[in-house]
């Protein structure tokens, strides 16, 4: 017999969530010059973003479509990733997504993330997965997965780190943009875990205070010297890191 189960989580409407340090603003195809220009270089993909680094596309001509076709523009809520405040106030510096809403089963999924480098280890991280968990819990959510390819050590510590539970290895799980079958590590947050990753991401954002994000020097990267011309702002050409992949 089948059960009767009492509906309560909802898909949230695409609105700005502001933090103290970013906001994530809903991203639309008109951002994507912006986005290449954050995260459009072959470190963001060579952990396994995008497919892995055959996914990688290195002028904005190719960017364009593979984002529109990688992103779940039409299934999930797709935002960027905005400074706020200091010097870098405005500044695209990544995306992030909630998306595979089941809303019988009040499960969603925290992924697609991919971050400038420059803002790796500060503020962008935590604030992020704060507003995206607070928002899905208070949209009726109970739970809340993220997932990475297996091979990906960093991606899986940066999990880790936040405080989700490692729940197992989903064999040859999806294909790599080089056509290999990847292994992909999946970790959860529940709303019973909520109080205590709360916490964790509140303790690791209390040493910055109220100062703003500042960029750090990125790590070793390839030669490339390349910028986007944006009409709203002059862009600093960056570098991208995921977080954690779709």
């Amino acid at each position: 017999m089948r059960q009767n189960i009492s509906m309560t989580a909802q898909r949230p409407d695409p609105v700005v969530l502001p933090g103290r340090f970013i906001q994530l603003v809903p991203l639309t195809h008109a951002h994507l010059p912006e986005l290449f220009n954050a995260i459009g270089h072959e470190i963001v993909f060579a952990s396994g973003y995008g497919g892995g680094p055959a996914g990688y596309r290195g002028t904005l001509a190719g960017f364009v479509p593979w984002a529109v076709e990688y992103l779940p523009w039409g299934t999930g809520n797709v935002f960027g990733v905005r400074i706020s405040g200091g010097p870098h106030d405005g500044q695209l510096v990544g995306t992030t997504t909630l998306g595979d809403f089941d809303e019988a089963l009040e499960h969603t999924h925290i992924g697609w993330t991919a971050y400038d480098p420059r803002v790796w280890g500060t503020q962008v991280n935590p604030e992020a997965k704060l507003l995206l968990l607070g928002h899905a819990f208070d949209s009726g959510f109970g739970r809340v997965k993220f997932q990475a390819d297996a091979v990906n050590e960093r991606s899986r510590a940066a999990i880790t780190g936040i405080g989700a539970t490692f729940e197992g290895i989903a064999r040859r799980d999806k294909p790599r943009a080089d056509g290999t079958w990847r292994d992909t590590a999946v970790f959860s947050v529940i709303r019973d875990d909520w109080s205590r990753v709360h916490s964790i991401l509140t303790e690791r954002l209390a040493p910055f205070e109220d100062r703003p994000v500042l960029f750090r020097t990125p790590p070793s990267l390839p030669n490339e010297s390349r910028s986007v011309p944006n009409p709203s702002r002059s862009v600093v050409p960056g570098f991208g890191r995921q977080a954690e992949s779709g």
